[in-house]
């Protein structure tokens, strides 16, 4: 047996499914689901995980099962979280987004669309499969590639269309096939003129 858990001020549209019920063997089958959810049209949400509050998808998300999400979670329309993650609190996801199984991300991390996550450097062996880990207030520009087993660093910023093949050290911007480093973020100047700098606290 197992139960699914809703808190208050629950909304799921009509054609949610909460409480899909995976195809793998889990130890624990049960859902949590934080206060004040919002769940839109065509997302699965498959049993053995545990959200926070204030969670928030947009259209046909699927959220894996044994995932361990945070308050705050906001994932847009056709992205993936799959099996086995731990999300942290604050964390945005955009459209289009695939976060592979054994992902690690942290607080107050922002994915842009079309991120693609990948978590096994020998693709159907699956003996050494680990996601990356992505550190607190990073963030990752669209259509990038982040390579299996690889740390980005606290405040990183990613461009756009890059691919990670190693680790990113904090405080940094990183771009290019493969990306490097090329400076860091303190030295960004905001190109609007709202601010002096584009990331600072």
């Amino acid at each position: 047996m197992y139960k699914i858990v809703k808190g208050k001020n629950f909304h799921a549209d009509e054609t949610c499914i909460i409480g899909y019920m995976p195809a793998r063997k889990i130890k624990d089958y049960n859902l949590y689901i934080g206060d004040n959810a919002v769940i839109r049209s065509g997302t699965v949400i498959y049993l053995g995980s545990r959200i926070g509050n204030n969670f928030e998808t947009g259209h046909n998300v699927v959220i894996r099962e044994e995932n361990t999400i945070g308050d705050n979670f906001k994932i847009w329309n056709n992205s993936c979280v799959d099996y086995g993650c731990k999300i942290g609190n604050n964390v945005k996801v955009h459209n289009n987004v695939y976060i592979a199984q054994f992902t690690i991300i942290e607080d107050d991390v922002f994915l842009a669309p079309g991120v693609m996550i990948a978590n096994d450097l020998h693709p159907l062996c699956g003996e050494c499969m680990k996601g990356p880990t992505i550190k607190r207030r990073a963030r990752i520009g669209i259509n990038s590639v982040i390579f299996p087993h690889v740390t980005i660093g606290e405040n990183v910023l990613v461009g756009a269309g890059s691919v990670v093949t190693k680790d990113i050290p904090d405080n940094t911007v990183a771009f290019g096939v493969p990306a490097k480093v090329h400076g860091s973020i303190y030295d960004l100047r905001c190109r609007m003129g709202f601010k002096e700098r584009s990331y600072e606290d």
